[in-house]
């Protein structure tokens, strides 16, 4: 199976896919590349952190399945490359989460999104953005989420962590089920 879990900066998609990935060992996070600088208190594993030629040496060896200019940074999927017996899961944007439907039309799409664009501008502020990103970002927000609903994803509001944990792992064992 291929997950693909997209939704606006600052919605918590990578808080509820990081409890799911921890909870479900046959689950492989197809690591993201970023050229944008880490966040303060980021993981440092949160994505391939790369320069602009780092990222442009990888676009030109074939080495992604999808890549953007996104603001104003380079972002992308590797090529995945799972170990045997494991379900894809990219964490990607809508564009990107397009490209793999492209490619791999029976990807699972779920799309994670704030109860508000107030709650997601609290949430961006409380990350540490910056007054100009999170602006961008909710800019973006309503277009991305009209892409989302145009490929048919799931769309999954994260107002309970908890029950936005339980309703994400619910859709993978019914996407397992589905696939056997």
């Amino acid at each position: 199976m291929i997950l693909v879990v997209s939704g606006p900066g600052g919605v918590g998609k990578g808080t509820v896919l990081s409890r799911v990935l921890e909870s479900d060992p046959l689950l492989w996070l197809n690591r993201s590349w970023t050229t944008r600088a880490r966040r303060p208190g980021e993981p440092s594993d949160a994505y391939v952190f790369a320069t602009r030629s780092e990222f442009e040496r990888q676009i030109e060896a074939g080495g992604f399945l999808e890549w953007v200019e996104f603001l104003d940074y380079l972002q992308g999927s590797p090529v995945p490359q799972p170990p045997p017996g494991h379900d894809v899961v990219f964490e990607i944007d809508v564009y990107g989460a397009a490209r793999v439907r492209e490619l791999y039309p029976d990807a699972v799409l779920v799309f994670i999104d704030a109860p508000s664009r107030d709650v997601q501008e609290q949430r961006l502020r409380a990350r540490g953005d910056t007054e100009e990103r999170v602006m961008q970002r909710l800019a973006k927000a309503d277009e991305e989420v009209a892409k989302a609903r145009e490929l048919g994803a799931e769309v999954l509001i994260n107002d309970d962590l908890d029950a936005a944990v339980e309703e994400l792992s619910s859709l993978v064992r019914r996407a397992r089920a589905a696939r056997r």
